[in-house]
Parts: C-alpha cells; sequence; structure tokens
C-alpha cells in the first residue's frame, strides 16, 4: 500500500477499511505508539498491516493487540517480534473516557489508520466504535452507491 499524502502533512501508512465497514463510529482519538528498534524504519517502507486488531484497556494502560508491523529488511538481530503488542500514549483521562465508553454493550475500540504526522512521530487513529448488523451494512452500502450515481450524473450534466 503506497503512501498517502493528506492536506494536513500526515503520510498514512495502513488503513483498517475492514472497521469502517464493520463498525459505526462514534468517535476518534489520536494516540502515539510506542515503538522499539527498527519497527520505525519498517513503517518507513509501508510494513504495516491493520488486519483484524483492536485496542484493550489493561491497568490503566491502552494496548494495540493484533497489528502486524514487518520485521525492517536490513535489520539482523535487532527486529522485535512483529505481532507484539504495542502500548498506545494516552492521556489518562483519556483512558478512563474510553474505558467507560467500552464498559458499554456493543463498543469496541478499533484503530483505523496508523501515519507519520507532520513531525514525523508515528501516530494512531483508534476509534470508539459500535459493532454494525448486517442489514445496516446492506443499507451503509446501497447509500453509498446511490451517492456515486448522483455524483456521476451531476458531473455528466456539468460536461
Amino acid at each position: 500500500m503506497a503512501k498517502q499524502k493528506v492536506d494536513d502533512g500526515t503520510k498514512t501508512i495502513a488503513k483498517n477499511r475492514k472497521a469502517l465497514h464493520d463498525y459505526e463510529i462514534v468517535e476518534s482519538f489520536e494516540a502515539g505508539i510506542a515503538l522499539s528498534g527498527t519497527e520505525v524504519k519498517s513503517l518507513r517502507e509501508n510494513n504495516c498491516q491493520l488486519v483484524d486488531c483492536f485496542a484493550i484497556i489493561r491497568k490503566n494502560e491502552c494496548w494495540l493487540v493484533g497489528v502486524h508491523i514487518s520485521p525492517y529488511s536490513n535489520g539482523s538481530y535487532s527486529n522485535v517480534d512483529p505481532d507484539r503488542n504495542r502500548k498506545l500514549l494516552l492521556h489518562k483521562k483519556q483512558i478512563r473516557y474510553l474505558l467507560e465508553k467500552t464498559k458499554e454493550k456493543g463498543m469496541a475500540l478499533v484503530p483505523i489508520r496508523i501515519y507519520f504526522a507532520a513531525n514525523g512521530l508515528v501516530k494512531v487513529e483508534i476509534a470508539l466504535a459500535r459493532g454494525r448488523k448486517a442489514y445496516d451494512k446492506r443499507d451503509a452500502m446501497a447509500k453509498r452507491d446511490s451517492q456515486r450515481d448522483i455524483e456521476r450524473a451531476l458531473k455528466e450534466r456539468s460536461r
């Protein structure tokens, strides 16, 4: 997956498209991520997968589980386990808020994307999300398709 430049100076490393399909996003947060060794160099090579990952809160700390950051190609003994849990850097107030919200039925913490911020730091956008039912997914897909058809018709009309 190629890096995508956004207007605010960020470069997207990986997106979790499945999460946007499976969950209804209620609120999103920006968090730092504690990386070690050659993981940042590996991220610069776009070696990251956000498939089936989630965030949990244990002992008043937020952890990212299931993210796969492939080992750096030029790193030898300094590479770490690619599937290890990584700590998310959030304020205590935010962690307490997320803990209370995730205790509600159907709420989950899912990472939406990993990106390089304008200052070069690796950030994770996590979202407080509610699981969608199958009929909600079909309804969202139908709305998206109809919106796309409307935009196409307006574009053809303006030519």
